[in-house]
């Protein structure tokens, strides 16, 4: 399976340009190393959009999808420090997904990343999860290295901003990741296989984006304390 473990949590935001450089340099000098080292986090990937909203994404990979509401998790998520409050509070339009990753098809990652953002009917889950499977084979599409699905866990996926509660309708929301070479051949990959593809009839479509890679971080990246 090209991405590591069982569980995901997707977080996407933006954030005004004043404030922009404080951000990034929070997210790549603590954020990213205090959620990695986390008992049961493996990995994660951060990406700011080629075409898309909004425009910073951030994909986290856990052993097990129970992880994301595990004590050493929550504890983190009670406890922030000065400058992830300071940060945290000037998120806009945060998307935050705790997921299962139920299908994931090709051997490897891309440097850049696809994503199509649906809610699927609460009658056609089977049915819709079956097409997907079939449809999320990389191998005839030329710069595609694997694709994946991720199904949100409506109870926990919620921002932790002041944002749309955990009732909102998005919490349950799918994601197909396109993990692709460059932004090119992502693109391409939406507009050949995806758009308008009947698998969709059972879903709702929310959004699209294609995403470049900024830069990614394993567990075995994080030297011993």
């Amino acid at each position: 399976m090209p991405i590591a473990g069982k569980g995901m949590l997707l977080t996407s935001m933006n954030i005004d340009s004043s404030d922009e450089a404080e951000f990034n340099r929070w997210y790549d000098r603590e954020h990213l190393l205090e959620r990695v080292a986390i008992d049961g986090f493996l990995e994660a990937r951060r990406y700011v959009a080629h075409q898309g909203s909004p425009k910073y994404l951030c994909l986290y990979s856990t052993e097990t999808f129970e992880v994301l509401d595990s004590s050493a998790y929550r504890a983190v998520l009670a406890n922030p420090t000065d400058w992830s409050k300071t940060c945290m509070a000037r998120f806009k339009n945060m998307i935050r997904a705790i997921a299962r990753i139920t299908i994931s098809r090709g051997p490897g990652r891309g440097a850049a990343l696809g994503i199509i953002r649906f809610r699927p009917l609460a009658d056609g889950k089977d049915k819709l999860r079956a097409a997907l499977h079939d449809l999320l084979d990389p191998k005839a599409l030329d710069g595609i290295i694997s694709m994946h699905l991720i199904e949100s866990d409506p109870k926990l996926s919620r921002p932790i901003t002041a944002d749309p509660p955990v009732s909102d309708s998005g919490s349950g929301d799918w994601f197909v990741l396109i993990d692709g070479t460059d932004v090119n051949a992502v693109g391409a990959a939406l507009a050949t296989r995806f758009a308008n593809n009947a698998a969709f009839q059972s879903a709702v479509m929310v959004s699209t984006g294609v995403y470049k890679l900024m830069w990614d971080l394993a567990k075995s990246d994080i030297p011993p304390s």
